[in-house]
């Protein structure tokens, strides 16, 4: 090693992020496991073709180049969350109408038509903005229920297909589905319980939330009420007298005080104002 990579290394400092320093980085694995699958994991291709292998030859130059997949960048706006595009997005890039003509910026949109599409496990119909790709992978795929519970996360991209993955798998787990028809409910949970096999109970409770969300319930679990000095300080106190063998701290439980302040006293509309006679 090189004095310069030596003092590179030692002056090196690493990169913060949303997970290495505050709410972040106590989020829970089950989290971090979804959002992995969300956001990093590479989606299929929609808008190229992917060719397989390592290497590809040029049949007419014999050529061998590195089969290089490189995915084209997309836009997914925020109207995209309140829909089910299939994986497709917006495509910005450039048009040539003719040879000697310059080109022109332009944007390519999927085409958008609003469908109704039924969940068999939630027994619901639903009137979504959807595209015509994603209408034919439910088709391939045998049904709605069937798409959303097969596809990652990654290609479903939109938070209303999340949200409604995450609404089946808990129906499934929690068997709430079909709560007056208990014949339907063992017809529909043998139908679909294979997939509960890739999650567990709490990666189940965590998935489709976004980030924000996350946090929020995160916080809401381990949220605990600070307790004031004196029960403490009353608590050891009682402590000690019951080793001391004290006869009046015997039965001397640590009860919580009612909280008394000068505003309630002053409150003639207070319970614990004093009554006039």
């Amino acid at each position: 090693m090189s004095l310069k990579q030596s003092g590179q290394r030692l002056y090196y400092m690493p990169k913060t992020s949303r997970w290495s320093k505050g709410i972040g980085a106590e989020l829970p694995e089950e989290f971090k496991k979804f959002w992995r699958e969300w956001k990093l994991q590479r989606p299929a291709a929609v808008h190229y073709i992917e060719k397989k292998g390592t290497y590809e030859r040029n049949e007419e130059t014999e050529e061998v180049r590195p089969v290089q997949n490189i995915p084209i960048p997309l836009t997914y706006p925020k109207e995209s969350d309140n829909g089910i595009w299939g994986g497709e997005a917006i495509i910005q890039g450039f048009k040539k109408k003719g040879i000697y003509k310059r080109r022109v910026p332009h944007f390519w949109i999927p085409h958008l038509q609003k469908s109704i599409v039924y969940s068999e496990v939630l027994d619901t119909y639903m009137r979504v903005v959807v595209t015509e790709r994603a209408i034919r992978l439910i088709h391939e795929n045998y049904g709605f229920d069937h798409y959303l519970l097969k596809t990652p996360a990654c290609d479903l991209r939109s938070l209303l297909a999340l949200r409604l993955k995450r609404q089946i798998l808990v129906a499934l787990a929690d068997k709430t589905l079909y709560p007056d028809d208990p014949q339907k409910r063992t017809e529909v949970y043998t139908k679909y319980e294979q997939y509960l096999s890739a999650y567990t109970r709490e990666e189940i409770e965590w998935y489709g939330l976004t980030y924000k969300e996350a946090c929020k319930k995160w916080i809401k679990l381990n949220k605990t009420e600070p307790q004031p000095l004196k029960i403490q300080y009353r608590s050891e106190l009682i402590a000690k007298l019951k080793e001391n063998k004290i006869k009046e701290a015997e039965n001397v439980d640590v009860v919580l005080p009612k909280e008394t302040s000068w505003l309630n006293k002053l409150n003639p509309f207070s319970k614990s104002s004093p009554k006039r006679e």
